[in-house]
């Protein structure tokens, strides 16, 4: 299974919560309670995204954290990339030299291909837009039945 790490996923959590109030300051306590992750791991979380330049930071008695910049200008990439590092499928996915195969792999491009998707929809999906409710649940892909259709002579 393809999955972004817990730390990934909780950080678009903390950042759906603050583009939602997005001219106010909010505290690591604050964001913690409403979001229901732990304040150790909000503030870990919290002090990556302003590492990345996602998040700014105030200290002091009125303190905490703020968007950087509109939710409409900081992607889903940019959040997944602060914590995932360059997003690769597989190991020449992201750059090249990482794998001993790479020079003789017959499917390398292809999934260099399925990477540079995924890259773009992450790229194309905005904060702002992860924070609007989806109107339609989206339908899964269709897949191939696990057993293949076999021809049953004399069966109804």
């Amino acid at each position: 299974m393809l999955r972004v790490s817990k730390l990934t996923d909780y950080a678009t959590v903390v950042m759906g919560h603050l583009a939602v109030a997005t001219q106010e300051v909010h505290s690591a306590a604050e964001v913690a309670q409403c979001t229901g992750i732990a304040l150790p791991t909000t503030s870990k979380v919290l002090k990556t995204l302003v590492r990345a330049g996602l998040l700014r930071s105030a200290r002091g008695q009125s303190g905490g954290y703020i968007l950087a910049r509109p939710a409409e200008q900081i992607s889903v990439a940019q959040i997944v990339r602060s914590f995932e590092g360059p997003v690769g499928l597989t190991e020449c996915g992201s750059s090249e030299g990482l794998c001993v195969q790479e020079s003789v792999c017959s499917i390398r491009g292809n999934w260099q291909r399925i990477n540079q998707l995924v890259l773009t929809a992450l790229e194309a999906m905005t904060l702002a837009d992860m924070i609007r409710p989806v109107a339609t649940p989206i339908r899964p892909l269709a897949r191939p039945s696990a057993q293949p259709d076999l021809i049953r002579a004399g069966n109804p």
